[in-house]
């Protein structure tokens, strides 16, 4: 199989804009996202997709491989989608440019699953993580899965989900986290199917795939890392990068 990376990256994120080119150690997030892909070794490429001049300059300035959308896209899945259409891949990893932590063993077991038995029943697969904290199991900003016993998805929510109704009962939550490896068609076919009433109302494109019949493997990590979406959490990205 051949697999690359792709990191969409779009300057203007609306709870933090520009915080890809925010300063961490010395370069910017983004670049700092690039190089930490590339460190893991497991892609023959990685590319950063993206909407603006300063953040194509900055990769390309360092020697790294940077595409500039044509379109205007919603999300990362069809910023990849452009991207992807005429390269020759099989598998296509979205890490997020936001995330400079971005580590090799979380990634190496999402792509694992595409070398099992059920490899065949999978069109994406992508990563998930225990949450036992109240105020992050009740954030809107937090995506919550819930999967079935193959651990494939059934559901994402920005709501409580499972939410807890029975008494005595300690269900598991689960947060998403946004990266995803994608079989090159899985990637181009949500770019040309239409956005359904579940995906709007929640504003989370993985709805997409299950709405059309996609198959979604989860993989759970312990590792949490930082995300980059408020300039609180880029202050504890510069204090872990010390």
């Amino acid at each position: 199989m051949k697999i690359i990376a792709m990191i969409p990256a779009r300057y203007a994120a609306s709870r933090f804009p520009g915080k890809l080119m925010q300063d961490l150690g010395g370069k910017p997030v983004i670049l700092r996202t690039y190089e930490a892909a590339r460190a893991t070794g497991l892609f023959e490429e990685v590319y950063v997709v993206t909407d603006s001049e300063l953040i194509y300059k900055t990769i390309e300035e360092e020697g790294g491989k940077v595409m500039m959308s044509v379109e205007e896209h919603e999300c990362g899945s069809d910023r990849i989608a452009e991207a992807v259409a005429n390269l020759d891949v099989d598998i296509v990893v979205n890490v997020q440019g936001d995330e400079p932590f971005t580590d090799k063993e979380s990634l190496a077991s999402l792509l694992q699953v595409f070398k099992q038995d059920e490899a065949g029943e999978i069109d994406l697969a992508s990563l998930m993580t225990k949450i036992t904290e109240r105020d992050d199991i009740e954030n809107p900003n937090t995506v919550k899965v819930i999967v079935d016993q193959r651990n494939f998805a059934l559901y994402f929510s920005r709501s409580v989900i499972p939410y807890p109704r029975a008494t005595g009962i300690s269900p598991t939550y689960y947060k998403h986290k946004g990266v995803y490896a994608f079989r090159k068609q899985a990637v181009l076919d949500f770019k040309r199917l239409p956005m359904l009433p579940l995906e709007a109302s929640e504003k989370i494109e993985a709805i997409r795939y299950l709405e059309y019949g996609k198959k979604i493997k989860m993989v759970e990590t312990s590792i949490t890392g930082i995300e980059i979406d408020t300039p609180e959490d880029l202050e504890k990205a510069k204090a872990a990068w010390k």
